[in-house]
Order: structure tokens, then sequence, then C-alpha cells
């Protein structure tokens, strides 16, 4: 990859330069393939939603599948500017979406809390636009929220997780974190990927900083 492709891929377009997308949907079953839950569904009463980005998501949607309280799963794109992309365009960081995980949890069960805590420790939110070797926009680290009373929960995460970075001599959070505007599905073939094909590539690496719980800074 060339440098001009590197920096190119590694800043997110102004809206206008956005490839621009399209109106249909990209067509999936909308069937988890390990849990049979409806992916599409919006969630229960007992059920809420976050939209997580670890860098590449076949790894980060296996990671949260096999996390306590967590119902259902399912990748996609957001945060950026184009209409119902496709991996390849995504791939191009002209589209300005990161790849992420559509996770619903039993409240129940688990907490925004807990899940959040395998965020932090399944990825380096410290390193921009990129994930290890993985680099461009679509990697970079993201936590979208879906309620606004997810919002001081969020920030006192981010708070209590930098002050362990910090004393073990790591870099600041470059973690994006913004209400989700629109989650749109990735193809079929990439929904549970890693599930369907066992020995794929997956780049989930964590700092090796544990995330405390219960703790605020």
């Amino acid at each position: 990859m060339s440098l001009d492709s590197i920096l190119k891929k590694s800043t997110i377009p102004f809206k206008e330069d956005a490839i621009i997308g399209r109106k249909e949907p990209i067509k999936i079953s909308s069937i988890h393939a390990v849990t049979k839950e409806d992916i599409s569904r919006l969630p229960n009463e007992n059920e809420e939603m976050i939209v997580l980005g670890m860098g590449c998501f076949w790894g980060a949607e296996r990671k949260l599948w096999n996390t306590e309280g967590v119902i259902i799963t399912a990748v996609g794109y957001a945060g950026g500017y184009t209409e119902n992309p496709t991996y390849e365009e995504t791939c191009t960081g002209q589209t300005g979406h990161s790849e992420v995980v559509k996770v619903i949890f039993d409240k129940t069960v688990t907490s925004l809390e807990a899940i959040l805590k395998v965020f932090w420790e399944n990825h380096d939110p410290t390193q921009g636009m990129r994930q290890g070797n993985d680099i461009g926009n679509q990697y970079r680290s993201v936590i979208y929220s879906t309620k606004e009373d997810q919002h001081e929960l969020i920030e006192s995460s981010v708070a209590s997780y930098q002050a362990r970075l910090i004393s073990a001599g790591m870099a600041m959070i470059t973690t994006e974190r913004e209400p989700l505007d629109t989650f749109y599905y990735a193809e079929e073939y990439h929904q549970q990927y890693l599930y369907k094909n066992p020995n794929g590539y997956c780049g989930l690496s964590g700092t090796g900083v544990s995330c405390p719980i219960g703790l605020s800074i």
C-alpha cells in the first residue's frame, strides 16, 4: 500500500467527497448463524442496544456473541456518510464508516458497563485510524450510543480506562463516541464470519490492561 493510499484511507472524507451509495439496503437472511435470533429486530423491554467498533468486525463479533448476556450480534457499517455501503466501498476509506458490531444484551443478566469492559480489553483504543496491521478509518475504535442515558456511563468508562492506560504508560484513548445515526447491515457472508469460517482471519488484540467495573474517576 502506497503512502498516499494509507493517508487517504486514514482520514475521514468530507461528506461531499464520500461515495454516494444506494437507496436499496443489502439483502441478508436476518438469522444469526449461531443463536438463530433475528438480527434485524429492535431490543425488547428487558434489553438494550449499543454499537461498537474494535477494528475488523469478524473477531469483534465473535468475542461479543460469546459474552454472557449478549442476545444478538450483527456486523455492519456506521459513523460515515455513504448510504447502504458495500464492504468494498467501506475498505476504500471513502464512505467514512467504521466496521461495527450491533449488540443487544439482556439487562437482567449483564450491563452496559460489563459490555464496555469486553470492548476496552479486546482491542487497542489508542491507535486512531487503525488496529494493529489493519490500517484505515474503517478500523477506528468507536462507541455509538442508542439511548441518551448511555452517554454518562460511556464517558465514565472512558475516564476509568484512560487512567489505567496512563498508569501502564500507554497513550490517550482515540475512541469516537457519538449517538448512533444509522446502522447499515454488512453482507450476509460477513455475518458471524468466524463461525462459518473457524480458521478465518481474526486481528483482535487487546492492550493487556484490565478495565475496572464499578469504579469512577
